[in-house]
């Protein structure tokens, strides 16, 4: 009897070098995942936010404010995420602009669905919508510098150059919810469609966390890939990028991780910001 053809499923994330870094083995069948065959789309994060919102994507990297609006749709795989201490956003501003405060202030976001706005939101209620300017992430800190915008939310490896372009940090987010909640900030994880059931869920989930556990072993094959994706090209900045996004917890959020996921998404609904959701979150839950 012939083995059945592979399924062939939609896989999305970011050109940012943790997702890369983690991805690389996964992509190149270093790790092959059993039964499948990926069809891989890099976009920035708000364009694959936007992708799973429609459905129009089976895996992917997605912000944790976007999922915590699409737990009905797609369940949380253990092993991909963005989460830890030390690695929230930061709301930047011109130094000359930092007294004036954020009251009407218009404020560049990488995107209403991201997690670093959601934080925001959470930081600072009293902001409306209409200060919020959407823009890719790595045009923030030009528009910032330039005056475009008042402010910046920043994300990514602009946390590590945003100096460079004579800006200030106002706020850590990441400080914030660490001292609001005591748990590490949950920023992104991978997300699977629940179409796709619980078996295959869990295989994918085998060899994502291989993949993560091979970029870690073997951090200099991914080099070139990464390179070749990444908005910064400094592999220094790169190298810092993925030590700090990419951890223990990427290859399992364990349950110190899951709590804080869960806790992210209480405060938000407690804050009317995420509909209430009672159901399992996680694909390893999903029968």
């Amino acid at each position: 009897m012939n083995d059945p053809e592979p399924t062939s499923l939609r896989l999305g994330f970011s050109p940012c070098p943790n997702d890369t870094f983690m991805f690389h083995a996964l992509v190149t069948e270093r790790v092959p995942t059993e039964g499948v065959n990926w069809d891989v789309q890099i976009e920035d994060i708000e364009r694959l936010n936007q992708l799973a919102f429609e459905e129009a994507i089976d895996v992917t990297k997605i912000s944790f404010h976007a999922f915590g609006n699409l737990r009905d749709r797609y369940a949380l795989l253990a092993s991909g995420a963005a989460l830890g201490r030390g690695c929230g956003p930061l709301l930047v501003m011109r130094e000359t602009a930092v007294k004036s405060g954020l009251d009407k202030a218009r404020i560049a976001i990488p995107g209403w669905n991201t997690s670093a706005t959601l934080l925001l939101r959470m930081f600072a209620p009293e902001l409306r919508r209409e200060q919020f300017v959407e823009m890719e992430f790595d045009e923030i800190l030009r528009a910032t510098a330039q005056n475009e915008v008042d402010a910046g939310l920043i994300i990514h490896e602009s946390r590590f150059t945003y100096q460079q372009y004579g800006l200030t940090s106002l706020v850590d987010l990441g400080d914030w919810w660490e001292a609001e909640s005591g748990r590490p900030i949950p920023l992104g994880g991978i997300v699977v469609h629940r179409k796709i059931g619980g078996e295959m869920m869990r295989r994918i989930e085998t060899a994502l966390r291989a993949s993560v556990e091979h970029a870690r072993a073997h951090p200099e094959e991914s080099r070139e890939y990464i390179q070749q994706h990444a908005q910064e090209i400094d592999p220094d900045v790169q190298d810092s990028h993925i030590a700090l996004y990419v951890n223990d917890f990427s290859v399992d959020l364990r349950e110190e991780g899951t709590n804080a996921v869960k806790a992210f998404f209480e405060l938000a609904t407690e804050r009317g910001l995420l509909t209430p959701f009672d159901g399992p979150i996680m694909a390893a839950e999903i029968p």
